[in-house]
């Protein structure tokens, strides 16, 4: 049988989280079992050769279940299914279509986050096709890189945050010194996080002698738990026990509105506060934690070579 799409996998592994947790792998497994795939067919790869049709087609799958509120994750690559899930079992007991899913309140706001809201806000007087039937060519394929990339985005925040908060520290040290902070020197940056140390997770030297230095202080905090004007207030005491005007203050989370006001007021420490989404879009413009797997090229015609002189 052809592999099954997607969408067809939707109430198989909605079924699968309401009998105990799963992972992204093991969905892809038990999805080569449910429809009885050949090994042929369980192997077949996508155009990039990174993994098969079955796990990518089973990954989104729990991706649109995960947004629809559906199922939800329990541990480390571990998703099982939420109250909400369970209605819609009993709900739809024979097949979950995608626009079952779009009938979901808070779906297309499950889309949205950080900088995509944003845009679709600045955006709103531009209505585009939705359709396939409607939208040309280019549009269809700048809204399947959107959507690949607001996934990968969300998917990539959760991960930092499942990490320890010793790993998170030596990430945004990896950050700033991909940026060109430190310069070339593999000396440059230097993890502290310890006690004694005043709060301060990192020192980055912009020089050899370290004459000139930026601190920087890294908060692994769940998305709804934003950090206050305290916390900053705290950071810039410490960089003024140190003798350092520089810092960095980096957060998975946010900032309340007082703590942005404070660095805004044009104290003699400069200090640049970086939330999850900026930190997100740092990793992904300077390849951190994230790699290219596959690269497309458009062509168009160059009307130049054929315009004959006169």
């Amino acid at each position: 049988m052809p592999i099954p799409t997607y969408d067809k996998l939707l109430r198989p592994i909605l079924l699968l989280a309401a009998k105990g947790p799963i992972s992204r792998r093991g969905a892809g497994d038990a999805m080569v079992t449910h429809f009885k795939l050949t090994p042929e067919e369980a192997d077949r790869k996508l155009l990039s050769g990174k993994t098969t049709f079955i796990r990518n087609r089973s990954g989104w799958a729990m991706t649109f279940l995960t947004k629809g509120g559906l199922i939800e994750k329990v541990g480390k690559n571990a998703y099982h299914v939420t109250s909400s899930g369970e209605k819609f079992l009993k709900q739809y007991p024979d097949d979950i279509k995608v626009s079952d899913l779009r009938e979901i309140d808070g779906w297309e706001a499950a889309w949205e986050t950080g900088k995509a809201k944003r845009r679709a806000a600045e955006a709103a007087e531009i209505k585009v096709p939705t359709s396939d039937l409607t939208a040309t060519p280019h549009e269809i394929i700048s809204r399947e890189i959107t959507a690949l990339d607001t996934e990968l985005r969300g998917r990539l925040l959760q991960t930092i945050i499942d990490q320890s908060p010793e790993f998170f520290e030596r990430l945004v040290l990896d950050v700033l010194l991909a940026m060109g902070y430190g310069g070339s020197r593999e000396d440059a940056a230097e993890h502290l996080g310890q006690s004694g140390d005043e709060g301060i997770d990192g020192r980055i030297n912009q020089d050899a002698l370290g004459l000139d230095q930026v601190l920087v202080q890294a908060k692994k905090y769940r998305v709804d738990r934003p950090i206050d004007r305290k916390e900053i207030q705290a950071f810039v005491g410490s960089l003024s026990g140190q003798g350092v005007t520089k810092g960095v203050f980096i957060t998975t989370s946010t900032y309340q509105d007082s703590a942005r006001q404070f660095v805004a007021r044009g104290l003699n420490t400069k200090v640049v506060l970086v939330d999850g989404q900026m930190l997100i879009d740092l990793m992904m413009r300077y390849n951190i934690g994230v790699r290219v797997v596959q690269t497309h090229e458009l062509k168009e015609i160059d009307q130049n070579y054929f315009e004959e002189e006169d």
